[in-house]
C-alpha cells in the first residue's frame, strides 16, 4: 500500500512514517517546515519528502492519505483531497488500526515529561529482553530512532513482542476529529505523569483537559494498571470522576517514592516504605526522578523486576533535545532543550542549576508553542526563568509584548526580534565557564550552531 502523509515532519507523524515503512508500505510525505532531527531520520529511512502542500501531489495516487493535526481546512492539498473524495485517515486512527491492534499498549500521558518517560519505559523493556515497539515524540539515544515495530524477544526469537510503548498526547487528533490523540490507543498500562493547563488554542481551561484525560482512563481495562503522579491534585480529580482500573501512585508515601537524592542525580527507590534499590545515573532533577518511578512501576506491570529496571536506568541515555549538549567552545557549553511551557522551563533550569552550581546560566528562549504565542502563559515566564543569570528572548511573531511580560526581571532579560542580533548579544555575553541553554519546541533557526560558530570566532579573535 502507498501511504502519503501530510505533516510528515512532526515528531508524531514522522514516527508513523517510520512504522509504515517498516511494515512494508511505500511511504511518501509532505510538510511546510523541515528540520532535524526528524528530517534526518526520515531521509535515513529512504522516505521521500516533498516541501509544501501542492495539490499536484495527488498525481502520486497513494492508496490513502494520512493526515497530521497540523493540517487545517484551507490547506491546498487537503482541499483537493476533499473535493475529489479521495480516502484519508488521521495519524492516530491509522496507528490504532494498523499497528496497535492486539498489542499490550503502554501509554505515557501528561503535560510534561511524556517523551523522556516514554523513552525510559521503552528502554527498561528493551533492557529486560522484551523487545517492545514504540513511538516517541523525540529520538531516544538508546535506540537512535523515534519509532519501530515490536521485535523478537530474547527469550523467544520465533515470536514477536506483544508490547508497544507510545507517547500519548492530549492534543487533538485532526481537523476532522477533535478528540485527544490518546483516546485511540486503548492502553493496558497507562502513566499519567502530570496535568497542567496547556494547548490554549484548543482547550478553554484545565477542566476541558481533565475531561479528555478521563476519556483515556475510561479506556483502560480492569486488568490493566494506571500509574499516577500522587502529587498532582488535578490527576486525583480525574480519577475521582470514575476509575475501573487498579492504581499505583508515584511520589506518594503509600506507593513509589524517591529518597536520599544526591547531587550527582542518584537516589533510592522505595515502594510501600521499603527500599527497592539505588539508581545511579546521569540525569538530574526531581522531574526525572518522578519519570523514573513511573517507568519502573509501568515496567513492573509487564513483568520487569524492579532490580532489572534499576540496572537499566543506569544505562539510560536521554532523548535528543532534552538537555542535550550541542558543543563546548573555550569553556562555554551550549545546551539544547525542548522546554516551552513555564513549568518545563523552570524544571529544566533547576536541573541545570543543580549541576553547575554558581556558574553563569544564559537562558535563550523562543516562545513558539501555540499556547505561548497566544500569551496565555506570559505572566508565568519571569518566575520560570528565575534560575537564569541572563535571559535572551526571541520575541518575533508574538501576539503580545515580550518585553512587558519580562518586565519583572528586566534587570537580566533582553528581548530581540532579529535572530542574528540576538546571537551576537549572546556571544558577547558568554565567557569561559558559562552555560548557554536554548529552549524551544522548534528548530529555533539553528540558533545553537550559530552561537557555537560565533563563540569560535570570538575566542579566535581574542
Amino acid at each position: 500500500m502507498h501511504i502519503h502523509i501530510l505533516g510528515i515532519c512532526g515528531t508524531f507523524m514522522g514516527g508513523i512514517a517510520v512504522l509504515a515503512k517498516e511494515s512494508g508500505h511505500k511511504v511518501t510525505g509532505c510538510d511546510a517546515n523541515v528540520y532535524p532531527p526528524m528530517s534526518t531520520q526520515l531521509e535515513a529511512q529512504g522516505i521521500e519528502l516533498i516541501e509544501g502542500f501542492d495539490p499536484a501531489q495527488t498525481t502520486l495516487k497513494p492508496d490513502i492519505y494520512v493526515i497530521g493535526n497540523v493540517v487545517t481546512r484551507g490547506n491546498p492539498l487537503m482541499e483537493e483531497i476533499l473535493n475529489r473524495g479521495l480516502p484519508y485517515i488521521s495519524g492516530p486512527q491509522w496507528l490504532a488500526e494498523n499497528v496497535l491492534q492486539g498489542k499490550w499498549v503502554l501509554a505515557v500521558a501528561g503535560t510534561h515529561g511524556k517523551t523522556t518517560t516514554s523513552a525510559m519505559l521503552a528502554w527498561l523493556l528493551e533492557y529486560a529482553g522484551l523487545a517492545p515497539g514504540f513511538l516517541i515524540g523525540g529520538v531516544p539515544q538508546n535506540f537512535s530512532v523515534s519509532a519501530r515495530l515490536p521485535q523478537a524477544p530474547q527469550q523467544d526469537s520465533k515470536s514477536i513482542s506483544p508490547f508497544f510503548v507510545i507517547e500519548a498526547d492530549e492534543y487533538d487528533t485532526a481537523f476532522f476529529d477533535k478528540r485527544s490523540k490518546f483516546v485511540h490507543y486503548h492502553p493496558r498500562t497507562a502513566i499519567l505523569n502530570n496535568l497542567e493547563y496547556d494547548h490554549a488554542d484548543i482547550f478553554e481551561n484545565l477542566a476541558a483537559i481533565e475531561k479528555q484525560f478521563h476519556h483515556l482512563v475510561r479506556t483502560v481495562p480492569a486488568q490493566g494498571l494506571l500509574v499516577i503522579n500522587g502529587k498532582e491534585a488535578s490527576l486525583q480529580g480525574v480519577i475521582d470522576k470514575g476509575c475501573w482500573t487498579p492504581v499505583e501512585k508515584f511520589g506518594s508515601d503509600s506507593n513509589w517514592q524517591a529518597a536520599n537524592a544526591q547531587a550527582d542525580g542518584s537516589f533510592d527507590v522505595m515502594f510501600a516504605g521499603e527500599l527497592q534499590g539505588h539508581v545511579a545515573w546521569d540525569l538530574l532533577g526531581e522531574h526525572n526522578r518522578m519519570n523514573a518511578l513511573a517507568s519502573i512501576a509501568a515496567a513492573r506491570h509487564v513483568g520487569v523486576s524492579v532490580a532489572v529496571a534499576i540496572e537499566a536506568l543506569a544505562q539510560f541515555k536521554n532523548v535528543k533535545r532534552r538537555m542535550e549538549s550541542r558543543g563546548v567552545v573555550n569553556g562555554v557549553t551550549v545546551y539544547d532543550d525542548f522546554a516551552h511551557h513555564p513549568t518545563a522551563i523552570s524544571t529544566t533550569l533547576a536541573g541545570l542549576r543543580s549541576k553547575v552550581g554558581k556558574a553563569h546560566i544564559l537562558a535563550v528562549l523562543e516562545p513558539r508553542s501555540n499556547t505561548m504565542k497566544l500569551g496565555v502563559m506570559k505572566n508565568a515566564l519571569p518566575e520560570s526563568l528565575a534560575q537564569a543569570d541572563l535571559v535572551f528572548c526571541y520575541g518575533a511573531n508574538l501576539g503580545w509584548d515580550a518585553s512587558a511580560a519580562l518586565a519583572p526581571i528586566q534587570n537580566k532579560a533582553r528581548v530581540y526580534d532579529d535572530l542574528a542580533v540576538m546571537v551576537a548579544a549572546i556571544v558577547a555575553a558568554a565567557y569561559s565557564g558559562d552555560y548557554v541553554l536554548a529552549m524551544s519546541n522548534g528548530g529555533f533557526g539553528g540558533v545553537h550552531q550559530k552561537i557555537l560558530d560565533g563563540l569560535k570566532l570570538k575566542f579566535l579573535e581574542a
